[in-house]
């Protein structure tokens, strides 16, 4: 009776209230990572299609069944779907779902950042889809090659969807990178050490980190070309000083650590699988946390793995070609970690254990072409032929694909609260098997034969007829698999009977729960104290569902989690997380006004929309706080703790060091590409630099210095006597926003005649915007200090205010010195 009554109360704080104002304000992770699997699945099945429509077109030589111009939009469309609207969305909308579970805990760090990167997600993907029911979808490749991309060669809006969809897209992972590391970081259960962590949440908090670093150099190169197309500034433009590969680096520098983005989650699911099919422990845990960390760094060394065709010197070519080899190295740790588990266990034969073994014949098989295209003489032959799309899929899908489907019957009493009964998987199974390898193997082979990317027919004779017919059929025995799969799971989950819980005898905390999971997950936080908890205590499920463990009694209607320390994973906080709202889809929706007017040429109109996203931003923060101190809660188990209001390091200030490693990545990305034109670009240094002067970059660095010294004062003064001011602070901002509002009127010169200058514009809009929303926050946060929120206990937001002044002030002075200084020295 007693956990009914906790289950009633938990579900009126937790749940979502019913109808459509329930389904567009809720915030909580299970309701929004069903989605995001869900639509990121109808994705998939978009993405399909159009690839059987380029087997069709591919089957014979000489085929009209499509003409040139929709070929290039199938093949983009096909490509670009895949990798930005399927596999990342999947993999975040699995991990929004799951993650919370594995960890013990009850939500996300950022509740309502989840729904907004998921409102952004799907408006963002709508646009592509939009343009390709209009027939103007992009065809200039799902990597946008310039200039092939370039207004001149793509005069058209097909581009300009890709960009600014893409963007859109990408703001989505942005936000949700962040909101993971954080909350694996602080939101685990009481005692889960970080060496005591689930694997998948090993690879999740690195995954994560590669994203918030990976991410932003694209949607650099994506902003810097919409500029180019949309007000004809010349970044890749070479007759004005330009460099077309310019693109191919920053799309690289996202491009390959893209593939283990990808790779690494599906392993996470392996890692969690693979052990409990076997009955055994995962072996190597140590080497496999260490094989993670080193395949997330050593990924980024790898970019140029994708140009060794372009011409660059031979020693660079000598070095990412050992990187490209060197990088199998923690991926063979993986796999021979879990063939050790496998042999140390009882492996027996289920069906998600049916797909791993898949897993494991296709992912080794596109690894060992993977090492061929690292040897630069091979590659040299094989670039943008058909083995190299070969391989890309082998990776992909063997990587990717099959672990999710094994994860789909592994966690199907998770999603549905059923049972597996029928026995379809299997037949789906060896059809998506056999069928996948029957079109991609063979595409190995013609393209050794010479065949190349990309094309939309050929002639007869020269002997890939017979391939590619071979390839067309397994491309529909592959469909057909699929479309199995997807009546098999609708079977479960109309017919099947009841799931009982935990029915793997897995050891995992997220089994501790009622199939399906109820909204709030747990009645009660657990305490951990081994690596498998329910193999530690097997009677733990039972004592957290009568709550006996942390907030097991729910108190003033407040949605409470725990947070921990970083590395230990003792007891820190009480974090109380927002409910409800519709303030992510209505932040989202102006969001994607901003993109619609750009699409649209109305450039007029775009502030307005960058406007409201300050407004709701201003907003989303007001709502939150207190202006009364608590002290230490109850906990349960007679321990205590402050709420996040009055902890020192809160989730809120977390969030803000990954954002701002992401922002200072692309800052990074842009200095890095004003270096390479610099280096390399024809035309430069161009025959008159910016006016250099002192005047500015002194007022810059006197106002940040002051900007900096004046948030640091007012955070001391608020923890000494419970108030402060940020008074200089802001005027250091302000004086600092002057100094490069100068510089952009008085000083550059118009954009559009050099790259130099184009660059030389974004760069000083970039530190105006930084300057700009750091001033905002300062002016927020003195407004709430004078309004009652801080006090000497409630201090993160004038930390967090600190924080973003600092990076405004720093990137502010950075860009004052690179525009000033090449003027003062010619």
């Amino acid at each position: 009776m007693k956990a009914l009554r906790l289950h009633r109360q938990f579900e009126a704080i937790w749940g979502t209230p019913p109808g459509w104002r329930g389904a567009l304000t809720t915030v909580n992770h299970s309701t929004l990572g069903k989605r995001l699997m869900l639509t990121a699945f109808g994705f998939f099945l978009i993405g399909g299609v159009l690839a059987m429509l380029i087997r069709a077109q591919l089957a014979t030589p000489h085929s009209a069944f499509v003409g040139p111009a929709i070929f290039n939009q199938l093949f983009t469309m096909h490509g670009s779907i895949m990798m930005f609207l399927f596999a990342i969305p999947m993999f975040e909308g699995f991990t929004i779902y799951m993650l919370p579970k594995l960890l013990g805990t009850r939500d996300f760090a950022f509740p309502r950042l989840t729904a907004y990167g998921w409102w952004c997600y799907l408006f963002g993907g709508s646009l592509l889809i939009l343009a390709m029911l209009l027939g103007v979808a992009p065809d200039a490749g799902w990597f946008m090659y310039t200039p092939l991309s370039s207004k001149p060669y793509s005069p058209g809006i097909n581009a300009d969807f890709w960009l600014l969809g893409i963007t859109f897209v990408e703001i989505s992972a942005i936000v949700t990178a962040a909101d993971i590391v954080v909350t694996i970081l602080k939101l685990r259960a009481p005692g889960m050490s970080l060496d005591k962590m689930p694997l998948f949440a090993w690879y999740m908090l690195v995954t994560a980190m590669m994203m918030l670093i990976g991410f932003p150099p694209l949607i650099l190169g994506s902003v810097l070309l919409e500029l180019e197309r949309a007000f004809d500034w010349p970044f890749f433009d070479a007759t004005r000083g330009g460099d077309a590969l310019l693109w191919q680096h920053l799309f690289w520098l996202f491009g390959h650590p893209e593939v283990y983005i990808i790779f690494l989650p599906a392993a996470g699911v392996v890692s969690t699988i693979l052990p409990v099919m076997a009955r055994t422990r995962i072996l190597g845990y140590g080497w496999i946390v260490g094989a993670i960390l080193a395949l997330g760094f050593l990924s980024f060394g790898l970019w140029v793995h994708h140009m060794f065709a372009v011409g660059i010197p031979h020693m660079a070519l000598a070095f990412f070609s050992a990187a490209s080899t060197l990088v199998a190295v923690p991926t063979g740790v993986q796999i021979f970690a879990w063939i050790g588990t496998l042999w140390s266990g009882r492996p027996q034969m289920r069906l998600p254990m049916l797909y791993l073994l898949g897993f494991f014949f296709v992912f080794v098989m596109g690894g060992l072409t993977g090492v061929m295209v690292a040897v630069v003489p091979f590659d040299w032959q094989a670039h943008d032929t058909a083995f190299v799309t070969a391989h890309l899929h082998y990776v992909l899908v063997g990587g990717f694909v099959f672990p999710m489907l094994a994860g789909a019957y592994y966690w199907l009493g998770h999603l549905i609260g059923r049972q597996r009964q029928y026995t379809l998987g299997v037949t789906a199974f060896w059809l998506i098997f056999i069928g996948f390898n029957m079109t991609f193997f063979l595409m190995h082979v013609v393209g050794l034969l010479g065949q190349p990317r990309r094309i939309e027919t050929y002639p007869e004779g020269l002997g890939w007829t017979g391939y590619n017919l071979l390839s067309s059929v397994g491309s529909f025995v592959l469909a057909f698999g699929i479309a199995l799969f997807i009546i098999d799971l609708s079977l479960q989950f109309f017919h099947a009977p009841r799931t009982r819980r935990n029915p793997w005898g897995a050891t995992t905390l997220e089994w501790a729960m009622m199939l399906p999971s109820p909204s709030y997950n747990i009645a009660s936080i657990p305490n951990v104290d081994d690596r498998d908890p329910l193999a530690a205590r097997p009677a733990l499920a039972l004592e957290l569902a009568r709550g006996e463990g942390y907030l097991g009694e729910p108190r003033h209607g407040w949605r409470e989690t725990l947070a921990v320390e970083t590395a230990s994973g003792r007891l820190d906080h009480i974090v109380v997380l927002p409910g409800n709202t519709s303030l992510p889809i209505w932040t989202a929706a102006v969001t994607g006004a901003f993109f619609v007017a750009m699409l649209l040429g109305l450039y007029w109109i775009a502030p307005v929309p960058l406007i409201g996203v300050a407004v709701l931003g201003w907003r989303w923060a007001a709502v939150l706080g207190r202006r009364t101190d608590i002290g230490p809660l109850p906990l349960g188990g007679g321990e205590t703790a402050v709420t996040h209001w009055e902890a020192r390091d809160p989730p809120g200030w977390w969030g803000s060091v990954f954002v701002l490693l992401a922002d200072a990545t692309f800052f990074g990305s842009l200095l890095f590409g004003y270096a390479y034109l610099w280096t390399v670009a024809p035309g430069w240094p161009p025959p008159r630099l910016m006016a250099g002067s002192l005047i500015e970059p002194a007022l810059g660095v006197i106002g940040a210095g002051l900007a900096v010294v004046g948030a640091r004062a007012a955070t001391r003064r608020l923890a000494r006597d419970g108030e402060g001011h940020s008074g200089m602070a802001g005027a250091g901002l302000a004086l600092l926003f002057g100094a490069l509002l100068a510089t952009a009127l008085l000083r550059a010169p118009a954009p559009t005649g050099h790259a130099y200058h184009a660059v030389i514009a974004v760069m000083i809009g970039y530190a105006l915007f930084h300057v700009g929303v750091a001033l905002l926050i300062q002016i927020f946060v003195h407004r709430r200090g004078r309004a009652g929120y801080l006090s000497a206990r409630r201090s993160a937001e004038r930390r967090i205010a600190t924080l973003w002044t600092d990076y405004g002030a720093a990137s502010g002075v950075i860009v004052l010195l690179a525009t000033h200084l090449p003027g003062l020295v010619a």
